[in-house]
């Protein structure tokens, strides 16, 4: 990439730094823009919410993916025949006439071609063209038939007999659609349709030799009959020869009488498949074929034509059999006729007939035909000029959307615009999201993003279904699970019903992490409390079972077996269990009686931080890391920029539902269920009762550990004396030392 001058601007937007694109300038300097710093270095030209024409003229490779050579190209030819190139960055759908460069060859040709599209449109007077106009091509071309794409409809000409000449040539070999959508010709196909004629017409004369042609215009009809036999005749006589080499082969070569028996058994037909598959006449050594009679009946017919079209007309009427050399003769005789036959040429022309043939290779056709195409492919630069126009238009129009959703991801980022990747908004457990992207399906490369995400399948009557990626970046996911329905808005407004078919699990917000120990830990309480009604009412069960058993049984049962007493040990160990529990409830409730009071919510405060702080922290981390890039990466991306989704950003994409101002709420339930409402205020008026009792006991112990010297009791909000310092206890005298020893 070669290095810039051009003082570029970038701005921050979600901790991502982005190039500022403002000016012709910086649309005229972008191919020094490095593309280190492009947020994105690739996306695909379809499931985004951008115009697929558009994207398709941008995509010169046509490869199915745009990338940053071909956004420069793009810019670069559009900004060629705009006076100023920033009305690029506009994103006007209509171009006024006055933003064409007139002082360059490309932008005065195609301010011309938009007059002359106008004009054709009846809006001569106009003062801009929108891509609706410059895309309404039957209305531009159809003003002249003759528009530069190089084919001729009947409509180029007004000479009734050029035009039925068009038309045989579209109906011999097929037409070509020109821009207007009406069949007419190319000169390809004009060049091909005379060679055929002309050959056609040269074949047929080669027939009218009297070597090709014996029988004059009954020479095909003849020919045919010979060959609709010939098989049959071939095998008549393979069977007669093979007959007078040895007699004993005669009664196989006339097939057997079992043969007949199952022919004779069905409802007999002449032309039946079995009755067709015998010998034409019956097999004797060197016996001629009989033409008239004594045949198949099968046949008969196809016989009697041989003899009337061919045999008559060669060895005359009389002639009612056939030796094998008179039938190798006739062969022979109609053999030059069925080789011209095999070398017809321009076959595709023959419907048109000989005469209409020679006709047309006679006229002036031809010739008017190559005036047509002349003067069509001199109109080729004016009316490529005008598809050169919609081309402007359409950049002029979306070339800003796509800059700011390649160079940078301003869209993305804005609160007015929507990103072209963002397909709509799903709403689903009081929430509504608009990060929601078009997927082919779940992609394992899509969870490295740290989002939660909930892959959805979407259905609407009349269209096929879609499958999206909704990304919930505020609120919990406790009532978010495979099977959920919620409605999906796509960009032109339309409803889908959407299901949830896949979720990948990340923290959504730090709220969330703060409480979910907690909800953890009552799940697992519930679990427990399942598993053991669970197997109490099994054991319960059991019991009634084995009840019932012995019912049934008394009469056959045993001595009764005195119940097993309780242990002793049993009772010792329960003790023990309970004075432990109760010793260390008595060390904590020793431990915090010893605290002021004013210390007794910092302990609370930190054992909730104690439980709740891992939790938070990791959903802070994984926030932290939180990006749009593998979600586009997984749908045919190239994102270069670190796009994050923070905190303050995630709250944006998801809204959660609240009431709107000034919404006033009545708490009255009809259908409270009132008794439970009375037992939790009980509950809660008894635990503020045992709290305020045991604030009070408290209180009270401290001011008996802190008596005046009167013996007074003293509370914690009175002045205190200060703690005597402890006496130290006397010093035991020494003992006397033992009286020395007297000599």
């Amino acid at each position: 990439m070669p290095s810039s001058n051009h003082p570029w601007h970038f701005f921050r937007t979600g901790g991502l730094d982005q190039v500022a694109l403002t000016s012709s300038a910086d649309l005229l300097a972008l191919d020094q823009l490095d593309q280190k710093l492009w947020v994105a270095l690739s996306c695909p030209v379809t499931g985004i919410e951008l115009d697929e024409k558009t994207l398709a003229l941008v995509d010169a490779d046509a490869d199915g993916h745009i990338r940053v050579p071909e956004i420069v190209a793009a810019v670069q030819w559009a900004a060629a025949r705009l006076a100023e190139p920033a009305d690029l960055l506009q994103g006007a759908d209509a171009l006024p006439l006055a933003a064409f460069n007139s002082a360059t060859p490309e932008g005065k040709i195609l301010l011309g071609s938009t007059r002359q599209i106008l004009a054709n449109l009846g809006k001569k007077d106009a003062a801009a063209i929108s891509v609706a106009d410059a895309a309404d091509t039957a209305k531009i071309y159809s003003a002249n038939p003759l528009n530069g794409d190089g084919v001729i409809p009947p409509e180029a000409t007004e000479d009734p007999a050029v035009q039925a000449l068009i038309k045989d040539i579209v109906a011999c070999g097929g037409g070509t659609a020109d821009r207007t959508g009406s069949a007419g010709v190319t000169a390809a196909q004009i060049e091909s349709f005379f060679t055929d004629l002309a050959a056609y017409v040269a074949w047929v004369g080669q027939s009218a030799t009297k070597e090709i042609a014996i029988l004059d215009d009954g020479t095909d009809a003849a020919c045919s009959a010979i060959k609709a036999v010939r098989a049959k005749v071939d095998d008549y006589f393979a069977r007669c020869q093979l007959a007078a080499f040895d007699a004993r082969a005669l009664a196989a070569l006339n097939r057997s009488e079992t043969e007949y028996l199952v022919i004779a058994a069905k409802d007999m037909q002449l032309a039946a498949a079995e009755v067709s598959a015998l010998p034409l006449a019956r097999i004797e050594a060197a016996k001629p074929l009989p033409l008239l009679e004594h045949v198949n009946p099968s046949w008969a017919a196809a016989l009697a034509i041989l003899h009337a079209k061919a045999v008559a007309p060669i060895f005359g009427a009389a002639k009612t059999t056939l030796t094998a050399a008179e039938w190798a003769d006739l062969n022979s005789r109609f053999a030059p006729y069925e080789t011209w036959l095999g070398g017809k040429t321009g076959g595709a022309v023959e419907k048109l007939g000989l005469a209409r043939m020679k006709e047309i290779l006679a006229g002036p056709g031809r010739a008017a035909l190559a005036a047509l195409v002349a003067r069509d492919a001199a109109l080729e630069p004016e009316y490529k000029a005008i598809t050169d126009v919609e081309r402007l238009v359409r950049y002029h129009r979306d070339l800003r959307t796509l800059l700011h959703n390649f160079v940078n991801f301003a869209d993305f980022y804005s609160p007015d615009r929507p990103a072209v990747f963002q397909a709509g908004t799903l709403y689903l457990d009081s929430r509504s999201t608009e990060l929601c992207l078009r997927v082919a399906g779940p992609s394992p490369l899509a969870a490295m993003s740290k989002a939660y995400i909930a892959y959805c399948t979407c259905t609407r009557a009349g269209s096929p279904p879609l499958a999206i990626a909704a990304c919930f970046t505020q609120g919990d996911s406790d009532y978010l699970f495979v099977g959920r329905h919620g409605v999906f808005y796509d960009r032109a407004g339309h409803d889908w019903d959407a299901v949830v078919t896949s979720l990948v699990d990340n923290p959504i917000s730090i709220r969330q992490a703060f409480w979910a120990p907690y909800k953890k830990f009552v799940r697992m309480i519930e679990e427990q409390v399942a598993k053991r009604a669970a197997a109490a009412e099994a054991e319960s069960t059991g019991k009634l079972a084995t009840v019932a058993e012995k019912t049934a049984n008394a009469d056959k049962s045993g001595p009764v077996v005195a119940s097993k007493k309780i242990d002793v040990g049993t009772v010792a160990a329960l003790g023990v269990a309970v004075g432990a529990i109760s010793g260390a409830l008595a060390a904590i409730g020793a431990g915090l009686a010893h605290l002021a009071i004013w210390k007794l919510p910092l302990v609370l405060l930190g054992l909730v931080l104690v439980i709740s702080l891992p939790s938070m922290a990791i959903a802070w981390l994984k926030l932290r890391q939180r990006t749009l890039g593998p979600i586009l990466e997984a749908n045919g991306w190239a994102v270069n920029g670190r796009v994050r989704i923070n905190i303050p950003f995630g709250a944006a994409l998801t809204a959660v539902a609240k009431l709107p101002p000034g919404a006033h709420r009545s708490l009255e339930d009809p259908y409270e269920d009132k008794e439970a409402a009375r037992q939790k205020r009980r509950a809660v008026a008894l635990l503020v009762v045992l709290v305020l009792a045991g604030v009070a006991i408290w209180i009270r112990w401290d001011a008996t550990q802190h008596r005046a010297d009167d013996g007074t009791p003293r509370y914690f909000w009175q002045s205190r004396p200060a703690p005597a310092a402890p006496v130290a206890a006397p010093t035991a005298a020494a003992a006397p030392a033992p009286a020395a020893p007297k000599s």
